[in-house]
């Protein structure tokens, strides 16, 4: 299948690269079509260096190809909204990053016009696809800590150089950006939560730059998570169990998992199958999908996006966090 990618920035290199080394390794089933910025010498020098057959100085000309399939999009978050919406007006399929949109509201409407026009979307979100969520899972199934309990999880850069995380014109700040991978990372361990509590540091902005989160279920079960966009973390995730615990390397691609015991004595290591980026799952999963005529993935089900949306809106209520984009 053809892909377009829409916006030139550096998760879209990311993504030219995957399909690149996704073709090396005999799996031919997408091609790197078009890539679209707003400024077409960048776009050209784009097409350049991953060898993309197309490139284009606006997003509408990429968009107006009957041989484009799907497009990745790779711009702010602020922006997700009406480039899904012009994607879905050209009948294409769409592939776009965390956070899928700035509230909930925008998901909602995206998803249902999706619908009526009979095209697929789903967000990027890649923990979501990659082999090592069901490898997490089974390890926790296997009882092998005991009834999980509780879990901890990180994740902070030192971002704040990047326009996208201090403006708030562009939905920035650590919550939609990093925070995201922390609270799926919860969820996908322990489900919906009951309660959700989270405090914020503001940047001079008003966006924000540090955020202590703290989920809790109704059955007992907590989740503490940290993300941040000014220091750096260990990125660990930490499952406690009554009989042991599990440390997962790096919740935002787990390179690996150690189980101890009772004692606190490492009795096995599981490391993360090979990959090429990690973001080749959630393009393979896509192009499954769309040959078989499905509208969603069903490792990143609509309903959950929306449902992550929420979490994060009550989140920034509580911080008092707003974007002059959640007027669209």
């Amino acid at each position: 299948m053809n892909l377009g990618i829409l916006g030139a920035g550096r998760i879209a290199h990311v993504m030219a690269d995957t399909i690149l080394q996704l073709n090396a390794s005999g799996n031919h089933s997408v091609t790197l079509y078009g890539i679209a910025a707003r400024d077409l010498q960048r776009a050209q020098e784009f097409s350049k260096t991953y060898h993309v057959a197309h490139a284009y100085g606006s997003y509408e000309e990429m968009l107006q190809s009957p041989e484009l399939d799907f497009v990745y999009i790779a711009t702010p978050h602020s922006h997700h909204y009406q480039h899904m919406k012009l994607c879905i007006d050209h009948r294409k399929h769409v592939l776009c990053e965390k956070s899928f949109t700035v509230n909930a509201r925008q998901a909602e409407d995206i998803l249902r016009y999706a619908k009526e026009k009979q095209v697929l979307v789903t967000e990027a979100i890649w923990t979501r696809y990659q082999p090592m969520r069901q490898i997490i899972s089974e390890v926790i199934h296997s009882n092998i800590i005991g009834e999980p309990r509780m879990l901890t999880a990180n994740l902070c850069y030192t971002i704040m150089d990047k326009e996208r995380i201090v403006r708030p014109e562009l939905a920035g700040g650590a919550l939609l950006d990093v925070g995201v991978y922390t609270l799926n990372f919860a969820e996908m361990i322990f489900g919906h939560p009951q309660c959700i509590n989270g405090i914020g540091i503001k940047h001079e902005t008003g966006v924000d730059i540090a955020d202590s989160l703290t989920l809790t279920w109704n059955d007992g079960k907590m989740a503490v998570l940290t993300t941040g966009a000014t220091t750096i973390s260990d990125r660990m995730g930490i499952i406690y169990g009554t009989n042991g615990y599990i440390v997962v390397e790096n919740i935002n691609n787990p390179q690996g998992i150690q189980v101890f015991d009772e004692n606190r004595q490492c009795i096995k290591f599981i490391p993360c199958p090979k990959q090429l980026t990690g973001y080749e799952y959630e393009v393979l999963e896509v192009v499954n999908c769309i040959k078989e005529g499905r509208l969603e993935c069903p490792s990143m089900p609509h309903c959950e996006t929306i449902h992550m949306m929420e979490v994060m809106d009550h989140l920034r209520a509580q911080m008092g966090i707003c974007y002059p984009c959640e007027d669209i």
